[in-house]
């Protein structure tokens, strides 16, 4: 059995959580470890107990590496009871320096492989701090075997053209994890038309860091005057509004209901909208143009129509499928446009055509998982030279699995 030491920058994450249940599907065995940036019952893993590094606070990258440096010296004796992995998988920047001390705690044989689902704004910068970030990012990542990234855009515009790192990219997409066992839950009901006088439903799930998503959405939810209403769900990253919960309060047309499970409430969540909200302004033109959302698969394989903006890496996914709305300009004009005049044929037309799509487009199921870590068991046969690996993991535009 495949041993795995899965290093995490956030251990509530709800991604991270998704990530070690499909390593252990696949039929790896697991350590986690890394830091907690928050409470999140939901996270947890049967089975898996993380070992906790540390604590880190959201958008305050100067403590961050304060809290690497400290858990580096306390790595030895916090993997002391670990056995020897035959792999390390390292999520992010912060992780791989980590990754390599661990390395040679373990005696320097071990692979790395380096995840990288977002490219932060920090590693673009042209200055002294962004150039020297990405020497430390092609310092440490010399050795790795192997780079998982969740969108092509992310190597298109920085692994190849910017970044150091000079490993394989495998892409892994932020599908749907459904495994027929009680992981998952049931395909969502098909969406309806809402009666007269109830509101069209837009969902934005996940990760809520965009404050521009906010404000556009309250906007036009107030012109409708109730004819749209706004459902937000997932953990707000709260360092980035000024007041998220009384901004929401106070919207007559919006309401957060909290965390979930993923996947296992993902059909209930999405049951409830029309629309997925599949636009991020987080960190507009750069990692906000370039990622796949997770809520772009998940609100997909439920029926539910994705809204996207104009020259993204989302729009551009959609546009291969035929499928989904786009915002020419990122105001409440545009969605009036595109939204406004919606009628119920219409919406039946834009669902339909989401569900004559492939359903391996939004799914990674218990085979996918097994690829994957037959893949990743692959890199440990040969530690010192590439080998070759049939990629079935993950799928890009032309079902490829290597970029």
């Amino acid at each position: 059995m495949l041993q795995i030491l899965y290093l995490a920058q956030d251990l509530a994450d709800p991604a991270v959580r998704r990530r070690t249940l499909t390593l252990v599907t696949g039929g790896a065995r697991v350590t986690l470890a890394g830091f907690r940036r928050g409470a999140n019952p939901l996270a947890a893993i049967d089975g898996v107990e993380p070992i906790e590094l540390g604590t880190t606070a959201d958008g305050r990258f100067g403590q961050r590496i304060g809290a690497v440096v400290r858990a580096c010296m306390s790595l030895k004796s916090r993997l002391a009871h670990v056995p020897k992995p035959d792999l390390i998988i390292a999520r992010n920047l912060e992780m791989l320096a980590l990754a390599r001390r661990a390395v040679a705690v373990f005696g320097g044989t071990v692979p790395i492989v380096y995840e990288c689902l977002d490219i932060h704004r920090l590693m673009l910068r042209q200055d002294m701090v962004g150039r020297t970030l990405r020497a430390a990012e092609g310092q440490l990542g010399k050795d790795v075997r192997l780079l998982i990234t969740s969108s092509p855009a992310f190597v298109e515009h920085y692994f190849r053209p910017i970044s150091s790192i000079g490993a394989p990219p495998m892409l892994l997409e932020n599908k749907v994890l459904e495994l027929d066992d009680g992981i998952s839950e049931p395909k969502a009901a098909p969406a309806e038309c809402p009666v007269p006088g109830a509101p069209w439903k837009i969902g934005w799930f996940g990760a809520l860091r965009c404050r521009r998503s906010l404000a556009l959405l309250a906007e036009f939810s107030r012109r409708m005057n109730g004819r749209f209403e706004v459902v937000l769900r997932g953990r707000p990253a709260y360092s980035e509004f000024e007041d998220f919960d009384g901004f929401v309060t106070n919207e007559p047309f919006m309401r957060f209901e909290g965390a979930y499970r993923n996947p296992e409430d993902l059909a209930d969540i999405y049951g409830e909208v029309h629309f997925t909200w599949a636009i991020d302004f987080f960190e507009e033109g750069q990692n906000s143009a370039w990622l796949l959302p997770n809520r772009l698969y998940e609100g997909c394989r439920h029926g539910r129509v994705p809204i996207s903006m104009k020259g993204t890496e989302t729009a551009r996914f959609l546009s291969v499928r035929g499928i989904g709305l786009v915002l020419e300009e990122a105001d409440a004009d545009s969605l009036d446009t595109v939204l406004g005049s919606l009628s119920p044929q219409s919406y039946a037309d834009a669902t339909e055509r989401i569900s004559r799509c492939n359903p391996g487009s939004w799914i990674f199921s218990r085979a996918d998982c097994e690829a994957l870590v037959r893949q990743l068991a692959a890199l440990t046969v040969e530690t010192r030279q590439h080998v070759p690996i049939v990629a079935t993991a993950g799928t890009r535009h032309n079902e490829g699995g290597f970029l």
